[in-house]
Parts: structure tokens; sequence; C-alpha cells
């Protein structure tokens, strides 16, 4: 008995003082300070800008502990928050900025070429007019009345064709494209090639022989201006009509969540039937909530995973020689792998029946969170109401303006939406400035609590969110055949972002034979029947 307790003391005694020595060490690396080892080497930290994702991403960097009374006692944004930047992020981010870099590099001389080009084409017809003054003005022939209206004729055809010019060609870039557009190209080259054609036979034929006619020169001029509109008309024609006819109808999936789309495109290479749909895309498809994704990811891998079987006597072999106890011993691995097999197989069958109350389950907290979250929004926008009214009565330097009223009432839906925003896993796509603004808007314009709640409620398109969803997206276009090559049927092709993919297939629109059934009018003519006995 003595022994006994004695035994038990000295269990209690140790385990105390284990426990002691622990909070020791925890109290002093509480105090020390931090070295650098303690840190990863590849991450760094940044310091956020104040709007930031409400409630935090936990969808994305992690499952963190979030705090339930934050929507309680929040009043304004103060503070920022660390986030750690692992180094492939730099070197991701790096290379996005050598790559937006170049870019620009290229549309910048796109656009150098451009100017020079039309340079060229504007001024050569003043210049066919004004050498023969400059260089021989002795022998030219007086220009007679006729000869005068060809100058209001130059000069208004000039004027038309810049007009044209710089509404067609001299617009604000939409994306940038992998490739040159062959079609431009090819107009390009055709007036570089005709302007310089016209210098060559003006060198030869009029410079050198020094034409006294000077109305065959102007008249030679407004040829070559003619020319030049006639051009123009064929870039309308090439790069505005011949697409509008549809040719193709194509099917845009998300890979991720299988999101589906149909459109209808004309006669168009692949690369820019690529920005057709990626411009659809950011109107038609809700935004891409990777949340959702890993949440139906984790639940497969919970419901999939497999059984361990342990041997307590040593490991199975990897390769076990010939033998009796080497067979027996394989044979008992093979026994206990099938025992395995069947017991997942059961697993997966009872499966469906855990996913079935973890869906209704859900669906019964959304609908719980939602009730809340429409009666606080109710009540914060009667509230409103309340002080529209008793500000009819205030001084002007009492009256509050909008988005004083909005942070005002936010606390009070703060909670109920931060409730339904992370039940419905959308924290990460509503930051609270951006609530903010969005409800001092409503006020604004004298919105229901409905249209306020209407973004939340159902995700709505890509651009109906903050920039930093969408703003400097990169696309990845990838293809089996030649991007400025024209749409076929069956061409499938990807285009690739950060987080997904889109995979787009192309069909042709059948050819429709209709034909024509003439109806006689004179025998639309019916006959009323009536019976002398009828029923009582």
């Amino acid at each position: 008995m003595d022994t006994e307790s004695t035994y038990s003391g000295y269990s209690y005694y140790s385990g105390r003082s284990r426990g002691s020595h622990r909070h020791g060490e925890r109290s002093r690396d509480r105090h020390k300070p931090r070295s650098k080892d303690s840190r990863s080497e590849k991450s760094v930290t940044i310091n956020t800008p104040p709007a930031e994702p409400l409630l935090g991403d936990s969808s994305v960097r992690g499952e963190q502990v979030q705090d339930d009374n934050w929507g309680e006692n929040t009043t304004a944004v103060t503070g920022t928050s660390e986030h750690s930047l692992s180094q492939e992020d730099i070197v991701r981010i790096t290379k996005d900025l050598e790559d937006s870099v170049g870019l620009d590099c290229r549309r910048y001389l796109t656009l150098t070429l451009a100017v020079i080009l039309g340079l060229l084409v504007f001024l050569t017809p003043l210049a066919f007019l004004v050498l023969p003054h400059l260089l021989w003005p002795d022998k030219l022939q007086p220009c007679g009345t006729a000869c005068e209206g060809l100058f209001i004729s130059v000069a208004f055809k000039l004027l038309i064709l810049l007009l044209a010019v710089w509404a067609l060609f001299f617009r604000s870039p939409r994306a940038g494209l992998p490739r040159v557009f062959v079609f431009r190209a090819l107009l390009a080259v055709l007036v570089l090639l005709f302007v310089i054609s016209y210098w060559l036979f003006y060198g030869v034929r009029i410079l050198e022989s020094q034409d006294e006619n000077y109305q065959g020169i102007v008249q030679y001029a407004v040829s070559l201006v003619d020319a030049l509109l006639f051009i123009h008309y064929l870039a309308i024609v090439l790069l505005e009509l011949r697409q509008l006819q549809p040719c193709f109808s194509v099917c845009v999936t998300r890979n991720t969540d299988g999101e589906t789309r149909q459109y209808n495109l004309g006669q168009l290479s692949v690369q820019r039937a690529a920005l057709a749909i990626l411009e659809n895309y950011y109107c038609d498809f809700s935004v891409h909530n990777p949340a959702l994704l890993s949440a139906s990811k984790s639940r497969a891998a919970k419901h999939l995973a497999g059984l361990k079987v342990y041997n307590v006597d040593g490991e199975f072999p990897a390769a076990p020689a010939e033998g009796p106890g080497n067979n027996a011993a394989a044979g008992l691995v093979h026994s206990q792998s099938r025992a395995m097999i069947a017991a997942a197989a059961r697993r997966r069958d009872s499966s469906h029946n855990e996913l079935y109350y973890e869906d209704a389950e859900h669906e019964r907290r959304v609908r719980k969170r939602k009730a809340r979250l429409v009666v606080a929004v109710e009540e914060a926008f009667t509230h409103i109401k309340r002080m529209q009214e008793d500000e009819q009565k205030k001084a002007p330097g009492d009256v509050m303006d909008p988005r004083e009223a909005a942070q005002a009432i936010f606390p009070s839906m703060a909670r109920a939406l931060q409730k339904y925003l992370r039940t419905t896993r959308q924290q990460h796509c509503h930051s609270m400035e951006s609530i903010q603004q969005h409800l001092a808007f409503c006020i604004t314009n004298n919105m229901t609590p409905k249209a306020f709640l209407e973004s939340y409620l159902n995700p709505g398109p890509t651009l109906q969110y903050s920039r930093d969803h969408w703003r400097a997206r990169q696309w990845t276009l990838v293809s089996e055949v030649s991007v400025t090559s024209g749409l076929n049927d069956g061409t499938i092709f990807l285009l690739k972002c950060v987080d997904f993919s889109l995979v787009v297939t192309c069909r042709r629109i059948p050819y429709i034979q209709m034909s024509e059934e003439f109806i006689d009018p004179k025998s639309h003519k019916f006959v009323l029947r009536l019976q002398s006995e009828t029923s009582v």
C-alpha cells in the first residue's frame, strides 16, 4: 500500500515537474526574440491595403480560425493584415511583369508603324501637288477653274479618309493577341505597295520629265485619293462585315464546375474567336469560386479514403523469396488486401448516404443564414428611412451623406452577412469596403433591401465584382491548329488561366433547306352538324 502511494506520488510529481519545465520553455521562447532561422527561406511578409477580403480568404489560403464576433463590433476599416508570399509567387509575378512589358513594347511598336504608314498615305497626295511648285514653278501651265475644283475635291476626300481611318483603325486595343491579325497586315502591305507604286510612277513620268501639265498632276493625285478610299472600303468588308453572319456554334465549358454557354460566331480566326469568347465570358459566366471546389475535393477525399492495416509482427516484405514461411506471409498479405478492398467497397456503398445528409444540412444552414440576413437588412433599411424622415427636420450641417449613413447601419447587418458569406463560401469575393460602397450606392439611388441583397444571394458575372478578380488576367491559348487559321467544324482549343480553363468546341451551323406549302384560303370552311336528339 505504501509502495503504491509512493509510486503514484512520484508520478504526479514527475508529471508536474515536466509540465513546469515545458511551461518554462514556452515562457522563455515567448520572451526571447525571434530569430531569422525560424522563418521559411522561401517566404516574405508584405502589408496589404485596407480593402482586404471580408472575413479573410479561408478557402484559398487554408482553413483559418475566424472570429465570429467580428460583425458585432465592426464600425470601420482600420489597420492592416499580413499574408505570406512564397518565392514561387514572386517569380511568377516577375515573369508576368516581364511579359506585360514585352506586350507593351510590341503594342507601341505596332502603333508606331501604323502612324508612320498613315502619315505616308496622307502626305503623299499633298506632296504630289506641292513638289512641282517647288522644283519647276516657271514651266507649269496655269491652273484653270477645273483644276481649282479638283483642289476642293482632294481636300474633302482627304478629310473623309482621315475620319474613316481614325474610326476603323485608331481604336483602343481590347486585348493583346499572340499573333498578328492577318487581314490587317495584308491591308497594310497592300497600302504600302500601292503608295510605293504611285511614287515610282510619279518619279519616272513627272519628276524626271518635269511635266508642265499641272491639271494632269492634280488629277493623278485625285486618283490616288480615290484608290485609297476604295481600299478603306475593302478594309471595312474584311475586318467588320465578313464576321457578322453566324457560321459556327461554339460550346464553351469551364473545366472546374462544368458551367457551359453557347455562342454563335462568324468567319473568324482561332485567336479572334478566343477574344470574342473571353469578352462574353466576363459578362455571362458566374464568378469562379475555388472555395466550392476545394470543399467538394475534401469531401470526396474523405469518402474515398482507404483503410489502413497494421502488422504487429513486422513489416510486410516487399518482394518475398520462395519458401514455406514466405509463402504464408504472402498469403496473409493477399488476404488482408482482399479484406481492405471489401471494406472500401462497403464504405463506398454507404458514402452516398453521408453525402446526402451533408448536402441537406448545408442547405438547411444556408436557408437559416439567408433568413437572418434578410431580416437584418430589412431592419437596417427601415432605420435608414427613419433617419431620412428625421433629417428633414435637422439643420443642413447635421445631414448625413450616403457614405456616412452606410457606415452607420453596416455594423447592424455585418454579423448576419458575415455568417451567410462564410456558409456559402463567398467571403473572398466581397471585401468590407466593396460592401459599404454597394450599400451607399443603394441608399443613394433609393433601392430596396432586395436589390441590395441580390449581389450576395445570387452570384453574378465576373465584372460585377472588384477589379482584383478580373483585371490584368493572363490567358493562354492552346490549340493544335494555327491560331491565325479560320474556324472549322470540330475545331477544339483551350483558354487556360491560373485557376481554370475554358474548353471551346466549334460546330458548323448546318445548311437549312426550307420548302413552301401553299394553303388555299377557300379550304378553311367548316360545317356545324346539329343532332336532333340531345342528352337530357
